[in-house]
């Protein structure tokens, strides 16, 4: 039996994850099928007869978007929300806006799997020359966060996901989950890779070929030591998910000419 459950997603499909641009810090609302997503999230989740105490976000709208769908499909409106940037997507610093398939094009697709995939590959940092820089640097949300605007990262690898999301999880998430709450946690691709790295003890090599497609629910089973009882558990139709997971993997591929 499993002392503790947690159930993590990656939120529902945002614009840019449509047009296959890198998103990362610029703050996106889902796109239609994002909402279906989200909600046929919350209806499954309502489904499986789970109740959640309190659900943990990103300060980007599409995660609160997805947590806030999910939550009037359970009808757990009440529940509390905390976000923090540390739940953020990764920084992709320079890549930010561009698109994976062309990148793949003009820089080889290995490079663009290292890029997004790899564990402790950082990419260029944004600059002040990039289109989003202002956009993200001056947003009035990162001027509330726990460090100062100054500290807040230009670009990330995952490794440096893990270790900004590392103190959020033991001093915030782990002490509620321990008193008994069921929780949620409405990340983001990367953040939830990172914590399921962390959690599950997936090794450097091995995470580049963790991949988590858009609204879909992973239940963690945790022992007293949140140590996991079984690897995670995608919840829905296995076959759905497994189309989904190949439609990530395949954004940062050469695109054939449409015929």
């Amino acid at each position: 039996m499993a002392k503790y459950k947690l159930v993590l997603l990656r939120h529902g499909e945002g614009a840019w994850n449509k047009e296959n641009r890198f998103c990362s810090w610029v703050d996106q609302k889902l796109s239609s099928d994002g909402i279906k997503e989200a909600k046929n999230c919350g209806k499954h989740l309502k489904a499986l007869g789970f109740e959640f105490d309190l659900v943990f976000t990103s300060v980007l709208s599409r995660s609160i978007q997805t947590a806030w769908l999910i939550l009037e499909e359970m009808g757990q409106e009440w529940v509390p929300i905390q976000s923090s940037w540390r739940l953020n997507e990764r920084h992709y610093g320079a890549l930010i806006g561009l698109n994976r398939a062309e990148m793949a094009l003009n820089h080889g697709e290995e490079q663009v799997k290292i890029w997004r995939r790899s564990y402790d590959v950082t990419p260029p940092p944004i600059t002040e020359s990039h289109p989003y820089y202002e956009e993200i640097c001056n947003d009035r949300r990162y001027k509330c966060s726990d460090v100062s605007p100054d500290n807040l990262p230009k670009a990330e690898s995952l490794k440096d996901v893990l270790d900004r999301l590392l103190p959020y999880w033991n001093e915030k998430i782990v002490p509620e989950l321990k008193s008994g709450k069921m929780i949620l946690i409405s990340a983001h691709g990367n953040s939830s890779r990172a914590l399921l790295k962390h959690v599950e003890g997936i090794s450097d090599e091995d995470i580049m070929n963790v991949t988590l497609p858009t609204g879909v629910p992973i239940l963690l089973e945790l022992d007293e030591n949140l140590h996991p009882l079984g690897p995670h558990q995608f919840l829905g139709d296995q076959e759905a998910i497994q189309a989904a997971i190949k439609k990530v993997e395949d954004q940062g591929k050469v695109r054939s000419p449409e015929k």
